[in-house]
C-alpha cells in the first residue's frame, strides 16, 4: 500500500492508545494464532500461540503491580535477547511501568549510572552474575526494591525468581480480575513506556524518553504498508536492548506475524536452517560476516571456482534488470536459473532456505554487501532511525530496493534536510526528551524537529541517503572533506578478514586506516600459511598478513575517489571491545578514545609522509 493513501491521523485516533492496548487488540484479533517459538534447555523450539502469551504477560503485570510498581515508574532489564525478556517488557507496559533497557555487556559506571538516572525501582536481571553489578554502586542498590531473576535462586522477598513473580501474579488476578485491565486503560498516548541510554562515544550514556505513541504509531503505519505479510515467521537476535530489536516487538504486534527468538549469535546460522524464517533484521555486520564467510570457503581454483565466478557475474549482469522490475532476456534467463541451482540455492539453503528480505540498520550498509546478496537473489533492504526517533524513520521496500538508500519516511514522518546538509526529522516516533536534561533535549529538539548529527541527501521521490555524521566528518590538508563511514565500510566489504575499521586522516595530507582481523576467517587464514599455532597478535603482525591485506586494500582502494583513498593502513594487536572502551555497548567505535589509545600507531602513519593524492 502506498504510504501516501494512510490516514495517519485517523488510523491512531483509531487505535489503541498504548502498547498494553496494542497487546489486548493483537490477541484479541489473533488468540490462536503463534506468537513466538523459542529454544528450550533441550534445544527443542517451543511455540506459544498469543492467548497463552497474554496469560503469561498478565500473571507477571499483576506481580509486578502486587510489588507496588506505580504508572511510569521504570523497571530495568539487563538481559540478552530471549522470550523471558519480551514477557516482562510487555507485562511491564501493561502494568503502566516504563521498560529501561541496559545491554547486558553493560559493566562498571555506566551499569550504575543507568540504573541511578533512570530511577529504577526493579531489576529485572537474567542471572546472577548481572545481579551482582549492583554491588558496584550502593545508590544503585538502595534505589532498587526488587529484583527479578530468569536464572537462578532468589530470596522469594527482594528477590524473587521469574515463577515467583508470576505465582504473586496469579494471586492478586484471584482476588482481583481486574487489576491488569485497569492499569493498561489507566495508560496515555504520552506516558513514557520505555528509557532507553544511548551508548554515547563520549561521556555517560542519556536516556531517551519514548513514549507510548511513538510505539503504536509504528505498529500501526507498517501494518498498513504491507511489507512484512501477518504469515510471516520473524527470526529475532538482536539485541532488545537496543532500539531497533526493541521495535520489532510492538511491529509484532501490529501485524501479527510470529517471531522465533534465540538472541545467542553463534546460533543464527543454525537457527535459521531450524526454523527456516521469511525475513530477519540485523545489523551490517551480520550481513558482512555471511559474505565474508561464504567468499573465503568458496574455491579459488579448479571447476567450483570457476562456476562459482561465473554463477555471480550472472547475477550481477542481471541486476539492472530485475531492479527495474524488466524480464531477463531469455538466454540471461536460463543462465540466471543454472546459477541459482548450482550456486545460489545452497546460500539460500544456509539462510533456511524461505527468506524472502533480510532487514539491515543500526549503522549504514555496504551498497557493495548489498549488491552481492541481490546477485544471489537475497534481498537486504536498509531502513534508517535513531534511538531519539524510535529506530524507525525510514525504510525502504523490498521489491524492488533502491541500493544506497535507506526509503522513504513513514507516513506521518517529515524528513528534511538542513542548509548545511544534517537530517532533521518530526513526527510522533520522536522521542519525549532526554531524561533529566533539559537543556541537551532543548539543543537537539527545535521547534518539533530533531536534529540527528547525520548527513544525507533526499531524491526527488523522497529517498534518503545517509552520507555520514556531521561530527565525523574528516577534511584532509589539501582541503578535500571525506565521510569515514563510507571509507570504513568499503574496506569492510572489500576484505573478508576485517572486523573494525577506523578511518583517520582529519588535518592530514590523506587518509589512513587502523584495522582489526576477524578472529574465524584469520584463523583460517593462518592454517592456510602454517602459522595455526600462532596467536592473533603474532599473525597479524606478520609480514605475510600485511602483504595479502594490502592485495585487498589496493582493490578497495579503487572503489573510492582518488582523495579517499587508504595511503596507510596499521593492522592493531587486539580487537576492540566493550571492556577495553573501545567500542560501546551496541559496538559502535569510539573514534576519539581508539585514535588517542593507538596515537603512536597513528603517528606512524604519517612519519615520512608521501604526497597526498588530491
Amino acid at each position: 500500500m502506498a504510504q501516501a493513501t494512510i490516514d495517519v491521523d485517523a488510523l491512531l485516533a483509531n487505535g489503541p492508545a498504548s502498547v498494553g492496548a496494542l497487546f489486548r487488540w493483537r490477541v484479541a484479533r489473533t488468540p490462536a494464532k503463534e506468537a513466538f517459538r523459542y529454544p528450550d534447555e533441550h534445544e527443542n523450539w517451543v511455540s506459544i500461540d498469543w492467548t497463552e502469551t497474554r496469560r503469561r504477560v498478565d500473571e507477571l503485570a499483576a506481580g509486578l503491580l502486587a510489588l507496588g510498581l506505580a504508572p511510569e515508574e521504570r523497571v530495568s532489564i539487563v538481559s540478552s535477547t530471549r522470550i523471558e525478556w519480551i514477557l516482562a517488557d510487555y507485562a511491564i507496559n501493561c502494568a503502566g511501568g516504563a521498560t529501561t533497557t541496559i545491554y547486558p555487556n553493560t559493566q562498571g559506571k555506566d551499569f550504575a549510572h543507568i540504573v541511578v538516572d533512570s530511577g529504577s525501582v526493579v531489576l529485572v536481571a537474567e542471572n546472577l552474575e548481572q545481579l551482582a553489578k549492583l554491588d558496584s554502586s550502593r545508590e544503585a542498590e538502595e534505589q532498587i526494591r526488587h529484583v527479578i531473576l530468569f536464572d537462578g535462586e532468589g530470596d522469594g522477598e527482594r528477590v524473587l525468581t521469574f515463577a515467583q513473580l508470576a505465582e504473586r501474579g496469579r494471586a492478586l488476578l484471584a482476588s482481583d480480575p481486574g487489576v491488569v485491565d485497569r492499569a493498561i486503560d489507566a495508560i496515555g498516548s504520552d506516558d513514557l513506556a520505555t528509557l532507553i541510554y544511548t551508548s554515547g562515544t563520549t561521556g555517560l550514556p542519556k536516556g531517551v524518553e519514548l513514549t507510548h505513541l511513538c510505539w503504536v504509531y509504528q505498529a500501526l503505519v507498517l501494518d498498513r504498508m504491507e511489507i512484512i505479510s501477518p504469515t510471516a515467521l520473524q527470526y529475532l537476535w538482536l539485541p532488545l536492548s537496543h532500539v531497533f530489536g526493541k521495535d520489532l516487538l510492538t511491529i509484532q504486534l501490529g501485524i501479527g506475524f510470529s517471531t522465533a527468538v534465540d538472541g545467542r549469535v553463534d546460533h543464527i546460522v543454525s537457527g535459521l536452517g531450524a526454523v527456516h524464517p521469511n525475513f530477519m533484521c540485523g545489523a551490517p555486520r551480520i550481513f558482512e560476516k555471511v559474505r565474508a564467510a561464504v567468499m573465503l570457503a568458496s574455491p579459488h581454483r579448479g571447476l567450483k571456482g570457476r562456476i562459482a565466478r561465473w554463477a555471480f557475474a550472472v547475477g550481477r549482469a542481471s541486476r539492472e534488470y530485475r531492479l527495474a522490475d524488466r524480464r531477463l532476456p531469455p538466454a540471461m534467463g536460463l543462465a540466471y536459473s543454472v546459477a541459482d541451482r548450482l550456486v545460489f540455492s545452497k546460500l539460500k539453503e544456509r539462510v533456511g532456505g524461505n527468506i524472502e528480505f533480510f532487514v539491515s540498520g543500526s549503522a549504514k550498509l555496504s551498497s557493495q554487501v548489498q549488491a552481492w546478496f541481490y546477485s544471489a537473489g537475497l534481498v537486504v533492504v536498509e531502513g534508517y532511525g535513531l534511538t531519539e526517533t524510535g529506530a524507525v524513520t525510514c525504510v525502504n521496500l523490498p521489491l524492488p530496493p533502491r541500493f544506497g538508500t535507506v526509503g522513504p519516511a513513514l507516513a506521518g514522518t517529515e524528513v528534511k534536510i538542513a542548509a548545511d546538509g544534517e537530517i532533521l526529522v518530526r513526527g510522533p516516533a520522536v522521542m519525549r526528551g532526554y531524561h533529566n536534561d533539559p537543556e541537551r533535549t532543548a539543543e537537539v529538539l527545535v521547534d518539533g524537529w530533531f536534529h540527528t548529527g547525520d548527513i544525507g541527501r533526499m531524491d526527488e521521490d523522497g529517498f534518503l541517503t545517509i552520507t555520514d555524521r556531521k561530527k565525523d566528518l574528516m577534511k584532509t590538508s589539501g582541503g578535500k572533506y571525506v565521510a569515514p563511514a563510507k571509507v570504513e565500510s568499503v574496506i569492510a566489504a572489500s576484505i573478508p578478514y576485517v572486523s573494525q575499521v577506523v578511518a583517520v586522516g582529519d588535518g592530514r595530507k590523506y587518509i589512513s586506516a587502523l584495522l582489526t582481523m576477524d578472529r574465524d576467517n584469520l584463523a583460517k587464514w593462518a592454517a592456510r600459511h602454517n602459522m595455526a599455532d600462532r596467536d592473533y597478535a603474532e599473525v597479524t603482525q606478520s609480514p605475510e598478513l600485511r602483504k595479502t591485506m594490502e592485495r585487498f586494500m589496493n582493490a578497495a582502494n579503487a572503489k573510492l575517489e582518488r582523495w579517499e583513498t587508504v595511503k596507510r593502513f596499521a593492522i592493531l594487536p587486539s580487537e576492540l571491545s566493550v571492556d577495553d572502551g573501545g567500542v560501546t555497548p551496541n559496538m559502535k567505535i569510539r573514534r576519539k578514545v581508539v585514535t588517542d589509545r593507538y596515537a603512536d600507531i597513528v603517528e606512524s602513519l604519517y612519519d615520512a609522509e608521501p604526497d597526498a593524492v588530491e
